[in-house]
Parts: C-alpha cells; structure tokens; sequence
C-alpha cells in the first residue's frame, strides 16, 4: 500500500533554517507573547508520559452502597456477584475512594467504562437469563449518568480527586450504538432507546426520524459496508448521516468534556464512518484539547489492516494497538517466537505516522486474561515489561498488577472470557512483583524520554530472546528479555547506544536482572560485556543524558486540528522561560511554556495539510521539527453518492478533490475518499469530513487491480458544504 511520507525525523537532528525563517517583526511579536502565559497546561492532548489504567467502573470499587440498586433502574443489581452479567456496586465513589493506589502504583490516566445512563431494565440473554448493562457499552441516555455509578456530583468529585492526584481521566464512548434491539420482540429490553435528559427521542421499532439504521446484523467482518452501516452484536446502530444524530452526540460529549474529562477512548471505531469520526473529532477539537483513540479490534493479517493505519493517520484518533497486543499474547501466553513481537513492532514503526501516540495493553475487557490462557505470573510480567517498554503508551487492565484473574468457561467455550475477564477487584495490595515492576516502569516513562519519544530498534534475537533499543537523541533504555523456562543465552556481541559504564537493572532484579557492563565503540554501536540472560529474567537499563541548550520535541497533540485549536508540544530541553512556536513558518501564540511542554494555539494562514511544528528557546535556539496535520477549517460530514459505473473484480472507487481533506486530486489510495461502498451497486458512496460552507471541486476515479487509475470523465463536480450539521450529494458518472 501506499503510504503518505512522514516529514517528521523525531530524535534526528535537522536544519531548520528554511521552516523556522520569519519576518523580524513576526519574531519581535512572538517574543511578547511570553507576557500572559497560563500557570498550567491548557491541553491534555498529549499523554505520552502517562500509563494508562483501564478500569471497569463496576467492578472496581464500591464506594456508595446507597445507589447500589437506583429507582430509576432497579433490580439489576447482584450484592451476592453471583450473577456476572449483573451490577455488583463499583461506581465512581467507590475510584475516588482508590485514587491514592493509583497513585502508588505510577498511574497517570484512569480509562473508566462508559459513564452515560445505560439501559434500565433487564435484557436477558438466549437462555433468558437476566443481564444488564454494568460494562457501560449499552448506552441509553448520553447526557445522564448511570445511576449505578453515581450522580453528577459524584463524578466531579472523582474527576477533583483524580487531578489532585496529577491522574488524568479518560472516559469510554461508545457513539456507534444505543442498546440491544430485537425486531421480532418490541418488549425486549429498551428496543434500543435513545433518550436526551429523560425525553425518549426514538427507539429501534419506532424511528420516524431515522436514528438507527435498519440493515440487520453484521454478516461480514471483513467488509467495510457491514461493519459500518449493520449491527454489532443486535446493538441499535446509530445513523450519525442524520444530522439529528449528530447533533445529539456532539452535545452529549460536549456535557461530559465540560465535567472535566481528559481524554476519550472511542469504542468501535471500525463500525462508524471515517469520516463522521473525523468531523467529530474536529468538533471536539474546536472547544477542548483532548487525547483520543479508538478500538479497532482488528489483526495485521485481516482484511481491513490498511482501513485502521489510514484512519490513524488522517482521522484525528490515536489507536488501541491490537496488532502489538496479538504479538505479546503470541509470543509470551502461548510461546510464539519473538520474531512476531518484533515484526509487529517494525509494521507499527512503519505504518502510523505517530506511532508513539499507540496504545499498548496485554489485557482489555473484551479478551481473556493473560493468565487464564496460561498461569504463569513470570511470564505476565515479563508481557508487563514489553508493553511499558516498547512504543505507544500503555495501558494496564485492573487487577493485572496484583493478577486478578477467574477461569471459568463460558458459553462460547473461552477459559476466563467475557464475563469472566471483569472480576471484582479482590485485593488492592501493592507488594506483588508486578505492581512493583508497573511501579518503577511508571517512574523510568516519567525521567527517561526514550520510552515517550523514542524509535525502537532490535539488537538480539532468537526464538526466546529479544533485546530492543529505545533512543530519543542521546537518551537511550536497553530492554532484555527471555521467555524461556529452561533455557538461558549468552548475549554473545551485543551492541548498544548506551555509554561506556555500569547500568543497574531499573527493576532492582525483580525479574533476575543483572549490572550491565557497556564498553567504548563507535557510531553508537558500544559493545556490552559478557552477560547470560537466564531463563525467565527480563532487565532494563537506563541511560538520561544531561541537559542540552536546544530544546528536543518528541509529540504533538492531537494530531490534526485548524486554526484556533489548542495543541500540546511535548519533549525536553524547552527551558523554564517562554520561547516562541512556528506552524508551517507562521508563528503561532504560546498559551503554556514548560521545559517540557508548550501548548500553542494553531495559528491561521498555514497551508493544509502535513505542516512542520518548531518551538525556538528564549534564547532563540531552534528544535527539530515534528509533523501536524493542519485543516483548512471547521468539517463537516458529507456522504458522497456516485451512480452509474460499474467495475472489474479487484477494482475500487475512490473520490479525490481540491481540498486537502479531500486529498488534493491525489490518486495515492492512503489519502483519496475511499474505497466507496455499494450495498447496491452500481451505486457508490462514503461519508468524508470536509471543511464547512467551502465551495469544493470533486471527482471519482478507479483504482484497479493492478494498480492503474481511470478517472471520471466530464468536469469537476461541484458542491456547496453545509455550514453545520450533514449534508449530501449525488452526482451520476
């Protein structure tokens, strides 16, 4: 595939003297900008210095017993946890009440389950069974807590004790569905209702307006047309094309957001289109500088691998990193060679322009746990090593860190899966190896920049070993690791980064690890004394180099934006005064300057599309440069129709415009609209985010199999964007 060259070298040194010129004045104007600076960040959008720690709000703690079985939604609730697909009294209490543990446990995000008003009354299940909606996936009302979890003031009070803590908060979202519907039972559950404060706007049997669409259930995985437009798992499917739809969504996550929240996990991704998310990012984006990401549950091997990296890099979203995930359970849980981890590290490298923004887990809710698959707590933690360790931020699932774990069978014959992956929490000591190993990871994230900024790179390797490189300029972390039960390795003419010296393992041999002894080389490539890394040992080494007088950017966040938008440059060196930022050359205002962090606001006139972001020193030193996608402006959503042509097995329709979200004419597949879908071929269509009230030009065109292109004959089309809401437009080829 095709993929859009990055022109960010992170960790590289660069001239800059052409992307850094600007008028004397612009600089005398930049220079006063230092006066009314912020005392605090005013972004979150960047969490690359963060472990992230998912927990399932009802599961986790119970703090209020009082609203363990609400009014407004009772007899849903199990005190005896006999019943796993009922609520066992976790709320958001019950996380205030924990927040010094995740503290001492090195957390600096808490990822909690949806919070919104789920459905209440029972859905039961084939065996009817009752069921409710305790994991917070079965959305009802948006804008309304889940009595369960508590009330607004409860959720404030969470969120305060959680910043007093210096631990962000991010909230699940789950914007593709409402609730579980059954077309032959209108009796079933809530038919999947949508409300609004209370107000039923529609329910599945019952939608004049067009909330949902009607097209059954996903009937194939690997087809971008079913996953987007059918149910998943008999879940009311939100029609985000309607307007009313979007409208409702975008004030619902604007409540939420002015309650405090820092960051948002987008569950389900792959179901909704890439370009409603993408207009709803920039929605989001126009009044709050978050960080986000989605789950795309979906392997490197599937059919749909490119659709997922095209969506990280041009739709404003970060991703869950399965792909690393389906590695580190291969390779550690079930014995697979650690080639597979290391090929899932180089294709994430290569494929996501900013890879370090991925989010690495071992274990979520939608899996079984690591140690129901296989019981052995070295190898958990040697899996915990890998994902605090390697690129991307990562994220641990509750109770991993003292191994939680239940492994009893369910109905689909999975040891230890849904439900059985979201125990209570039993114990919240903090004297397990694996607390203490996520602990001082926690701390290495926070003082070496390798491990936020750094590119990876392999350094030895068999079937049980793998040896890997974090570098960002001369800061360096040297990781080892050995799977095996019985097989130890001399680390025969390793090389590393470090410098000459002694390096204590940073887990404090928690893991058998040892003193490295590195001698002088050349070209970063300094040969390591004898060392035998023995079965089951993993090690760390650390290397900080001293402060340097140019500043060194690592990440930008979010990623893409327009003018307005607040965005937050991290790294290290900026220094403790104010200096200056430049966006595409055009300087940009400061709203926040640390040594590590500059929040800028993107300022107007920078030319869409990929832009160099450049902070300069107070004393004028310039740093390396790192890529943000600059907007032409505010999006929104338009489905583009196309009838009348027909294709060749293998063929695809693409749609291509003067606008850089439309790819600027580009043929190059990774950037064009596209592929367009035709449930009723030969009627082509596809949602894209496109700049509001613009006067755009558009074609369609064909990718073939082989790769050549035919475009649409005729003249351009064109098309007058809505200022707000959805639009459409139908055009015959």
């Amino acid at each position: 595939m095709h993929r859009r060259r990055r022109l960010t070298l992170v960790g590289t040194a660069v001239s800059l003297a052409a992307a850094t010129a600007v008028t004397a004045a612009a600089a005398a104007a930049l220079d006063s900008t230092a006066a009314a600076l912020s005392s605090t960040p005013v972004s979150t959008g960047d969490m690359t210095s963060d472990v992230i720690y998912q927990l399932l709000t009802d599961r986790f703690s119970n703090g209020d017993t009082s609203n363990d079985n609400p009014s407004s939604a009772p007899n849903l609730n199990d005190p005896t946890h006999n019943n796993w697909q009922e609520y066992w009294g976790g709320d958001f209490a019950g996380v205030t009440a924990k927040m010094q543990y995740l503290s001492d446990l090195g957390v600096g995000a808490i990822w909690i389950s949806p919070p919104v008003q789920n459905v209440n009354v029972p859905v039961p299940d084939s065996s009817g069974n009752t069921t409710a909606g305790y994991h917070g996936y079965w959305g009802m009302d948006f804008y309304t807590p889940e009595p369960h979890f508590g009330q607004w003031a409860d959720f404030d009070t969470m969120v305060a004790a959680a910043h007093a803590k210096g631990i962000k908060v991010i909230m699940d979202w789950a914007a593709n569905h409402s609730n579980p519907e059954d077309t032959s039972n209108p009796n079933y559950g809530a038919g999947g209702a949508l409300k609004q404060n209370g107000t039923t706007l529609s329910t599945y049997d019952n939608d004049p307006n067009g909330y949902f669409h009607h097209n059954g259930g996903v009937a194939d995985y690997n087809n971008l047309y079913d996953v987007e437009y059918q149910n998943l798992f008999n879940l009311a499917d939100l029609a985000q094309e309607n307007p009313s739809v979007t409208n409702y969504l975008q004030g619902a996550v604007d409540t939420w957001l002015g309650h405090g929240v820092d960051g948002i996990r987008m569950d389900a991704v792959k179901h909704m289109p890439g370009g409603w998310l993408k207009g709803y990012v920039d929605h989001i984006e126009n009044s709050h500088s978050v960080f986000m990401y989605g789950e795309w549950a979906d392997p490197s091997s599937a059919a749909l691998f490119p659709n997922e990296v095209k969506f990280a890099n041009t739709d404003g979203q970060s991703l869950q990193n399965f792909d690393l995930n389906q590695a580190e359970r291969d390779v550690f849980a079930s014995n697979a060679n650690m080639s597979e981890l290391d090929s899932a590290l180089s294709r994430q490298q290569s494929s996501f322009n900013w890879s370090n923004d991925l989010v690495d887990f071992v274990d979520s809710q939608d899996e079984n746990r690591f140690l129901s698959i296989n019981n052995n707590t070295t190898l958990l933690d040697q899996a915990t090593v890998v994902n605090m360790t390697v690129p991307g931020i990562p994220s641990v699932y509750y109770g991993d860190e003292n191994y939680l774990h239940n492994d009893t069978t369910n109905s689909f014959g999975q040891v230890g899966g849904d439900p059985y992956n979201r125990p209570m929490v039993s114990s919240f000591a903090e004297n397990s190896r694996n607390f203490g190993i996520t602990q001082k990871l926690a701390g290495l994230r926070k003082s070496n920049p390798a491990l936020r900024y750094g590119s990876s790179t392999q350094r030895w390797i068999n079937n049980d070993v793998y040896v890997y490189e974090r570098k960002f300029y001369n800061d360096t972390v040297l990781v080892a690791v050995n799977k095996s039960t019985s097989t130890g390795y001399a680390l025969s003419n390793l090389s590393t980064a470090l410098p000459a010296g002694s390096y204590n393992d940073v887990l404090g041999g928690a893991l058998g690890g040892g003193t490295l002894t590195v001698n002088a080389g050349t070209g970063g490539n300094n040969p390591t004394g004898a060392y035998t890394l023995n079965p089951g040992q993993a090690a760390v080494w650390s290397y900080v180099a001293p402060a340097q007088s140019t500043p060194q950017v690592g990440n930008v966040g979010p990623t893409i934006g327009h003018s307005g938008d607040k965005v937050a440059v991290t790294g290290v060196n900026f220094g403790s005064s104010a200096g200056t930022a430049t966006v595409g050359g055009v300087p940009a205002t400061v709203d926040y300057w640390s040594d590590g962090e500059a929040d800028i606001t993107i300022p107007s006139g920078v030319t869409p599309g990929l832009a160099p972001v450049v902070l300069k020193s107070s004393g004028g030193t310039a740093s390396n440069a790192i890529s943000y996608h600059v907007e032409t402006g505010t999006l929104v959503p338009v489905t583009f129709t196309v009838t009348g042509t027909s294709t060749s097995p293998g063929d695809e329709i693409y749609l291509a415009g003067d606008q850089d979200e439309l790819g600027n004419w580009s043929t190059d597949t990774s950037v064009a609209i596209g592929p367009l879908l035709d449930p009723n071929y030969p009627t082509w269509f596809s949602l894209a985010g496109v700049p509001a009230g613009a006067n755009i030009q558009f074609k369609f065109f064909v990718k073939h199999s082989d790769g050549t292109v035919t475009w649409e004959g005729g003249s351009n089309h064109t098309y007058t964007v809505p200022s707000s809401g959805t639009g459409n437009v139908t055009v015959a080829w």
